[in-house]
């Protein structure tokens, strides 16, 4: 029998103790960065969601008090209603119509590229730009859809002032706003095999039934990493909204982000800002995990080869 051989652990040597430290040393901006942008405001917003903070004076703890005095806050309960709002209609109609786009786009026509290129471009575009567009778009004075109601003889809309219908005309930016995800599902549409479509033809199927049962199926992995990005990016609205209501009419689009900044920057509640900081990513992980635990019963993996 042969005798067993014990290895001995691997020292570091001279010239890899270098090599390494060269390695650090190259590194050391980013690692710099990323200790004093991101480690330590998330450990310091962690401890100051336990003290009663204004900046002014030194941290006094309360232990629990910010996430009590949160959960009886009624003004939280309604930004958090409005966020769920925003989340539960403006996710599954962004993705709904950034699909849409991309599965018309992947048609073959004239002009095919200059459209393409027109559908992305809010993606590459200032929010500021994109605010001050829709401003003059949704204008009750001089707006674009308020002229052409008016030119009908129709009412003027109150797209921003209405407390009714401010959240849905930030929907309809959020729809319109889909230029990245749009590309994804360009190229999502393009991996899906021929061979499918061609099998499915031979059993008779439509275009509808091409598309709900081999287009979409085969989309799924983009669909869900469209679905998780935008479902964070909402849970996290802020710029659009400030710039164009700022919370308004009569809090209607006061979202959380917003609530969050005001308790911050406005009333110097840096405990209690802290405090929601960490709900809202309780929430936005138990979402994730949520979607990911579920997402095994309608996701499909299967390679173009198979």
């Amino acid at each position: 029998m042969a005798s067993l051989q014990i290895k001995k652990p691997r020292h570091f040597g001279k010239q890899s103790r270098r090599n390494f430290l060269r390695g650090v040393l190259f590194a050391s901006p980013w690692i710099v960065g990323f200790l004093l942008w991101t480690v330590y405001p998330l450990v310091a917003s962690f401890y100051y969601s336990f003290m009663r903070y204004d900046v002014l004076r030194p941290p006094r703890f309360v232990g629990m008090g910010n996430y009590i005095d949160l959960f009886n806050d009624n003004l939280f309960h309604k930004v958090t209603g409005n966020t769920f709002y925003f989340v539960a209609l403006g996710v599954p109609l962004g993705l709904a119509s950034a699909f849409a786009l991309a599965a018309l786009l992947n048609n073959d026509f004239k002009l095919r590229s200059f459209f393409r290129a027109i559908f992305f471009l809010p993606a590459v575009m200032p929010t500021i730009v994109i605010a001050e567009i829709w401003r003059w778009v949704y204008s009750p004075q001089y707006g674009l859809i308020n002229a052409v109601l008016r030119s009908w003889g129709l009412a003027a809309i109150p797209w921003l002032s209405s407390p009714s219908l401010a959240k849905l005309s930030l929907i309809i930016i959020h729809c319109w706003s889909q230029g990245a995800a749009i590309v994804i599902f360009l190229a999502a549409l393009q991996d899906v095999p021929r061979s499918l479509y061609d099998a499915a033809l031979v059993d008779g199927a439509n275009r509808w039934q091409q598309l709900w049962h081999v287009t979409i199926p085969m989309c799924t992995p983009a669909i869900l990493f469209v679905g998780l990005t935008n479902l964070i990016d909402v849970f996290q609205y802020f710029t659009l909204g400030w710039l164009l209501t700022q919370g308004g009419p009569n809090r209607a689009t006061e979202f959380y982000s917003m609530y969050l900044y005001r308790n911050a920057f406005k009333f110097l509640k840096m405990g209690y800002a802290s405090a929601l900081a960490w709900v809202l990513f309780l929430i936005v992980v138990s979402v994730t995990l949520l979607i990911f635990r579920t997402s095994a019963r309608w996701v499909y993996y299967g390679s173009a080869a198979e």
